[in-house]
């Protein structure tokens, strides 16, 4: 069981030219734009030995999503069969943390980078960056 006191704590904020969640591209791979990650001044020390380059995982906190849905036409289509939330991509779940798998482009120390691809409406909040490790690790 988990306890009363779990809590997330936003390290961050995504600036992007994406507005509307509508706007957002249902895959990592469909063409998503670049944007900034503005990390809490509090954390800048966390971005130490993250490189121009690295690819990493950046989970966000989806505040636009609706938490009550457990059932979704998958990619919004209407014509394809109803599916359990948590066997797709949908943001919109009872817990909707977002997985976004992109490479940082440059570093505006001490606490933005500049990431592409990053399919997240403005403004929605970090939860955690994670490199992505190779195999050799």
């Amino acid at each position: 069981m988990i306890p009363d006191a779990f809590q997330l704590r936003q390290i961050g904020i995504i600036r992007s030219e994406l507005k509307d969640i509508d706007d957002c591209p249902h895959q990592e791979s469909e063409d998503a734009p670049e944007a900034w990650i503005e990390v809490d001044p509090a954390y800048s020390d966390a971005l130490e030995g993250l490189e121009v380059g690295a690819e990493i995982l950046v989970l966000t906190w989806l505040h636009l999503a609706d938490r009550s849905t457990l059932r979704v036409h998958p990619r919004g289509n209407p014509e394809n069969p109803m599916r359990g939330v948590f066997g797709t991509r949908s943001p919109d779940r009872p817990n909707p943390i977002g997985l976004h798998r992109t490479r940082v482009m440059s570093l505006d120390p001490p606490y933005r980078l500049r990431v592409q691809p990053l399919g997240a409406v403005d403004r929605t909040p970090v939860v955690d960056i994670k490199p992505v490790l190779s195999g050799d690790r």
